[in-house]
């Protein structure tokens, strides 16, 4: 790698290049604050939805506004908001198993999923608490090349048994590209086609205010995702939604809750208010992490390291990839990241077992909220390709900040290209 003589130079060129790009971001932004400022106003949204019930959760006006608030901004029929779903695995997971049946068939149409849902499904590890353990059958339709959407095999794939088909908007651990909402409408187009009745779900995980759609407005019947990421506007301490079809959610529900009991019940142990807060707040911060993904992309180039996605392609999710020859250029690359974090900033992260994962992970991440990923972290499985996912950022400034810390651990270490 050649020398780096001016990070500040480089840095500020960069930015000046993406001003037509950045400009596009803020127009997103500024109609999805519109959006959710609008469901705020119409489910007239005030003091008293503050105050959150004990107990068994009856009657909870709050929480029934915080739903009602979600099902709008996402134009769903109705919504499940609540701090019980512990990640935005658990939060998909409620909505498989609260749907699939024994003999139905789930089909992934987006290739294999990221390596927490395939322990859900039961791909590699047949487990009777898996999907496969009940009786639910698996098929997938593999990207092309392991990157292009192969609409044609999703055409072939999809019968009269397919019960639902499950569209991963984001590349997860992987290099494939994230899905636009327009990709995700001729997905459901062509599903519908073929199987009126399937069920089309979207994994909505970082996606959500990055474009000015969101997937039930293209046809999806379901969609989830987690309030540690987009929609959660980086304060949300725990927590998930569901919204879609009312008969979908209110099964997703009963298997959070219980039959009878569906989303009735619940105590929100106060965190209705920054649910609500960090959904206002959503749209902006998304707004800042993708300007960071965005200069972190160019900058990135402008050196000759190999990431995706490049900063002139369209963005769907707010992953950023750079890709090592080896692990120990990615750990040095991950600390960098930790040193210039707000919290933990004096520890060192080193790869470690994590639930759900074969592989050890590294993950960087000095965030407020254990494993928020709406807050600037940079993660990766230890294995082939030596790829660290970078992601959130709750201010540019931050990120531009980080990003030169990056810089000069790169000339010092002259990390590999």
């Amino acid at each position: 790698m050649s020398k780096i003589d001016s990070i500040d130079g480089l840095i500020k060129d960069s930015q000046d290049a993406l001003a037509e790009h950045f400009s596009c971001v803020d127009e997103i932004c500024d109609f999805n604050q519109e959006k959710v400022l609008n469901a705020f106003r119409k489910n007239k949204i005030g003091e008293e939805h503050f105050y959150t019930v004990t107990g068994y959760g009856h009657d909870d006006i709050g929480r029934e506004a915080l739903d009602r608030v979600f099902a709008d901004v996402f134009k769903a029929e109705k919504a499940i908001v609540r701090p019980h779903f512990v990640s935005g695995t658990h939060t998909l997971a409620c909505c498989l198993f609260g749907i699939l049946r024994m003999q139905d068939v789930l089909l992934s149409v987006t290739g294999r999923p990221y390596d927490t849902m395939q322990q859900v499904i039961g791909i590699n590890h047949r487990t009777p608490e898996s999907l496969w353990g009940h009786g639910v059958e698996y098929r997938e339709v593999p990207f092309i090349n392991d990157k292009e959407v192969d609409y044609g095999e999703i055409y072939r794939k999809v019968d009269d048994r397919t019960k639902m088909v499950l569209i991963q908007r984001s590349r997860g651990y992987s290099l494939r590209k994230s899905l636009s909402v327009d990709e995700i409408r001729r997905i459901v187009e062509i599903v519908k086609s073929k199987n009126p009745n399937c069920i089309c779900f979207v994994d909505n995980c970082y996606g959500e205010f990055v474009e000015d759609k969101e997937p039930i407005e293209v046809g999806a019947d379901l969609m989830a995702g987690s309030l540690i990421k987009n929609p959660g506007g980086g304060i949300v301490e725990a927590g998930g939604y569901i919204a879609g079809r009312a008969d979908l959610v209110d099964l997703c529900s009963a298997r959070l809750t219980a039959p009878g009991i569906y989303s009735q019940g619940g105590a929100m142990f106060n965190q209705t208010r920054i649910m609500l807060q960090g959904l206002f707040m959503a749209p902006l911060i998304v707004s800042q992490a993708l300007k960071g993904a965005l200069l972190c992309a160019k900058v990135f180039e402008n050196i000759g390291l190999k990431t995706t996605p490049r900063s002139r392609e369209k963005r769907s999710d707010l992953i950023q990839t750079v890709e090592f020859k080896n692990p120990e250029d990615q750990s040095a690359f991950c600390r960098a990241v930790q040193m210039y974090s707000p919290v933990d900033s004096y520890l060192t992260p080193i790869p470690d077992e994590v639930p759900g994962y074969d592989d050890k992970l590294i993950m960087a991440g000095g965030t407020f909220v254990e494993g928020s990923t709406i807050e600037l972290s940079a993660d990766g499985p230890v294995r082939p390709p030596y790829v660290v996912y970078m992601q959130g950022g709750l201010s540019y400034s931050h990120v531009k900040i980080v990003l030169k810390g990056i810089l000069n651990e790169i000339e010092n270490a002259k990390l590999s290209k």
